[in-house]
């Protein structure tokens, strides 16, 4: 029922629409999501997951996964994360990650809505240190088009790697194009 309501909103109501997908034997990955200029991108993952139908997965700080907001966080697929003892963010993630037999991690590597020149590399180092491959998935608002690719393994040649990922996202167009990371 929920599938057919995410449907009828995304497609009828917004025009939008999913090219390609996620193959559910894909357990785990860092689906690297782009561009990301505003918070309604959110939005956009949350009812392409719910119409895609696979459990996938955020991090946030482990602050605000307490009463209330705690089980709402969770089951729209948050995993807090525990940062004590000194971890840092990537060993906490690849942690999350040792810890379930499925979790597809959602993370903009721009780390922000602001204009960047320069991508966050904790995405790579998170693929890297768990094991696991990098969808990237464009959100393109001028096409109103979420464009899923495939899976690419990370080498540890971060220059390489990204000459394979980054053309997934040419020619993609965030809701606030003079605020996105230039391919």
């Amino acid at each position: 029922m929920k599938k057919k309501l995410y449907q009828f909103i995304f497609f009828r109501l917004m025009g939008w629409k999913i090219i390609g997908t996620i193959n559910p034997e894909v357990k785990k990955c860092v689906m690297m999501v782009m561009p990301h200029t505003c918070n309604f991108d959110f939005f956009i993952g949350l009812l392409s997951r719910g119409i895609i139908g696979l459990e996938m997965n955020f991090v946030g700080k482990k602050e605000l996964f307490v009463f209330p907001f705690g089980y709402y966080f969770r089951s729209i697929g948050g995993a807090p994360l525990d940062r004590s003892g000194g971890k840092n963010v990537v060993d906490a993630i690849v942690d999350v990650f040792n810890a379930r037999d499925v979790f597809r991690m959602a993370i903009a590597p721009e780390g922000t809505r602001k204009k960047v020149h320069q991508l966050k590399t904790g995405f790579y180092y998170i693929a890297l240190k768990a094991g696991v491959p990098i969808i990237p998935i464009a959100f393109d608002y001028a096409k109103k088009e979420v464009r899923i690719g495939n899976p690419v393994s990370v080498t540890g040649n971060y220059e390489a790697d990204m000459e394979i990922i980054l053309p997934h996202f040419k020619g993609a167009v965030g809701r606030f194009p003079e605020k996105q990371f230039e391919v």
